[in-house]
């Protein structure tokens, strides 16, 4: 304060110190907020990624099986062999990729719709589907039902023409 200027009255000081707590002169709950937000923000995050991981992990072994099943399928000496390799080739799949056995799916079919599967010249097409339970959701009063992803893939491989099996 300047010496020829006039002292303050008691009401501005007290103006001046709401002014001043009302700018923002708190200490240490900067700290706090961080952490909270920090934790607001991050918690949903991190369920997000595990999530994400889960349905991609299940989709890439639906596809992975769908893929070898058809191809397997179409590369077979006979009916027999052919049904053999594609349930190798879906337990493989299962297993590689940690799937519930019990949530997979295999629909096969060939097209034409008349034609036996497999057969010369026709397409294998092969779809996998299952279920993807998400990360801590408790099976309890079926949230484990409620909670889950579904996954499907399809694979179309074309049987050659030349074909002798079956």
């Amino acid at each position: 304060m300047l010496p020829w200027s006039p002292s303050p009255t008691p009401a501005e000081e007290a103006g001046t110190r709401s002014r001043r707590f009302l700018a923002g002169e708190e200490t240490g709950s900067a700290a706090l907020e961080f952490i909270g937000l920090g934790v607001i923000l991050l918690v949903p995050l991190i369920y997000l990624v595990l999530a994400l991981g889960a349905i991609q992990g299940q989709m890439l072994g639906v596809e992975s099986a769908s893929r070898h099943t058809a191809r397997t399928m179409s590369a077979a000496v006979d009916a027999g062999d052919a049904a053999a390799r594609a349930d190798a080739a879906v337990h493989s799949a299962i297993e590689e990729y940690g799937m519930d056995p019990g949530s997979v799916d295999v629909d096969i079919r060939c097209a034409p719709a008349g034609a036996a599967c497999p057969s010369a010249g026709a397409t294998v097409v092969v779809t996998v589907t299952s279920r993807v339970a998400l990360p801590f959701v408790p099976p309890v009063f079926g949230l484990d039902r409620v909670g889950s992803v579904p996954v499907q893939a399809s694979s179309a491989y074309k049987v050659s023409r030349t074909w002798t099996g079956g």
